[in-house]
């Protein structure tokens, strides 16, 4: 069965044995927008005891606050019984919950066009809130009163920009008006639960328009506070027409794409992160003698970066390719002057397509030369792996043979041997050998 039939399943099941529940939220909402959605949440007056004797495999997430994991074919369906909510005490989970009516089921939730419910048996959407206006107007608006919706769980005010970016809708005044009140209060939300929201910005439709958004309802300078910064630094007008950092970092991310060829249907977090941050140097690194420079801006950035990823909460592994990208982003500018080995250096990292794709970016939202994006391209491809990556002609067990004992040399010897088999001068490891006994004699001279 597809994700969908089984929730329709699910909601038979419960009719069957007497019980009111409709298909809820997001999914009602793509139905009407034509749209496929890939989650089904249920609502239903069944109670979890009664939904856990009903479904052979179940989870009870949030039984006490009447939510419980169905699950069918491997997919996750949460049915929630229909409840009103107490105070947020901890500004995300109710204190209490009431069960309750469909209808005030749904007035505690976030916004109206997430707030219908679609009755399968009478082939009937009931719109309580007014979301069905709302999505045929185009309009991201609250569920009654925005300043208790937003009070209830600020992490919301970040979905309202998610959800506009999504669907490319505005936020009604009076929502805006009460992210940009209560915008300080962000930080009562996790690390881990922002990250989550930004990373579906940023690997979402229009991520320049949440980054764009997330600025003018002020939570950019809260959640963000290094790219808040990028606005008002200028760049010189021959690198850089199409305006300041921060005007380039957002044309950086308009032009965000899947990377096809690694499977991807949406851009990697990693890339988007690494687009987003690839000039967050500049912001300290600005100065104006002769003319506009940012020297080092790209290991300014990287350390930047790196405590970016560390706030945020990102894995070590999201956090090594972020700063990696970030450092390397300008070295295509000197890819056609590079030694062989240090360009097969940098084609053997397993970031190396997504820095392709940030250079790409990057240059098409300053002077829109790809000849460097194009030249590692032809070369990346033209290489084989072997080549790219050839196994070692010799190790450091070769050297201990040779009699030398472990320490700092043998890196030195290795990388040496390394460079010049990558550059081709060396290709066998009696050649190699040889090359070892030269390097030996040579530092041996310089220790004397």
């Amino acid at each position: 069965m597809t994700v969908k039939q089984n929730a329709i399943e699910i909601v038979r099941t419960l009719h069957k044995h007497g019980y009111k529940a409709f298909l809820a939220g997001g999914c009602v909402r793509d139905m009407i927008m034509g749209k496929e959605s890939a989650d089904y949440d249920i609502a239903t007056n069944a109670l979890p005891q009664n939904v856990t004797k009903l479904f052979e495999k179940t989870i009870p997430v949030g039984a006490q606050f009447g939510v419980v994991i169905v699950v069918k074919d491997n997919h996750n369906y949460e049915v929630a019984t229909f409840r009103t909510e107490g105070s947020y005490g901890d500004g995300r989970h109710p204190d209490y919950v009431t069960f309750s009516t469909p209808e005030d089921d749904v007035k505690r939730r976030d916004f109206t066009i997430n707030g219908l419910l679609y009755d399968i048996i009478k082939n009937e959407i009931l719109d309580y809130v007014g979301g069905r206006s709302d999505i045929s107007q185009g309009i991201i608006r609250t569920i009654g009163d925005p300043i208790k919706r937003f009070t209830e769980d600020k992490l919301r005010m970040i979905r309202a920009v998610r959800f506009a970016c999504r669907f490319h809708f505005p936020i009604h005044r009076d929502t805006q008006q009460a992210i940009i009140r209560l915008a300080p209060q962000i930080h009562v939300v996790s690390a881990e639960r922002i990250r989550e929201e930004l990373e579906k910005i940023l690997t979402g439709s229009n991520p320049h328009i949440g980054i764009r958004l997330l600025d003018e309802l002020h939570l950019l300078q809260e959640i963000l506070p290094e790219v808040s910064q990028m606005k008002g630094v200028r760049q010189p007008e021959n690198f850089h027409p199409e305006g300041d950092v921060f005007v380039h970092t957002l044309l950086c991310l308009s032009k965000l794409v899947p990377l096809i060829e690694q499977g991807m249907e949406k851009p990697s977090f990693t890339l988007a992160m690494g687009v987003l941050l690839h000039d967050i140097g500049k912001t300290v690194t600005f100065e104006e003698s002769d003319r506009i420079r940012f020297n080092l801006h790209e290991k300014v950035g990287a350390d930047m970066a790196a405590k970016i990823c560390d706030r945020l909460k990102l894995s070590n592994v999201e956090k090594e390719r972020i700063v990696w990208l970030v450092l390397k982003h300008l070295c295509f500018k000197d890819a056609q002057k590079m030694r062989m080995n240090k360009l097969k250096r940098l084609f053997a990292n397993e970031g190396y397509q997504e820095l392709a794709e940030l250079c790409r970016i990057d240059a098409l939202a300053s002077s829109g030369n790809l000849s460097d994006y194009h030249f590692c391209q032809e070369m990346f491809n033209k290489l084989s792996h072997e080549e790219i990556k050839p196994k070692p002609l010799i190790t450091g067990h070769d050297l201990i043979a040779m009699g030398l004992k472990p320490g700092p040399s043998f890196k030195t010897i290795l990388t040496k041997i390394e460079d010049e088999q990558l550059d081709g001068s060396i290709t066998n490891k009696e050649t190699a050998l040889e090359e070892v006994k030269t390097l030996i004699s040579q530092m041996t001279t310089v220790l004397k």
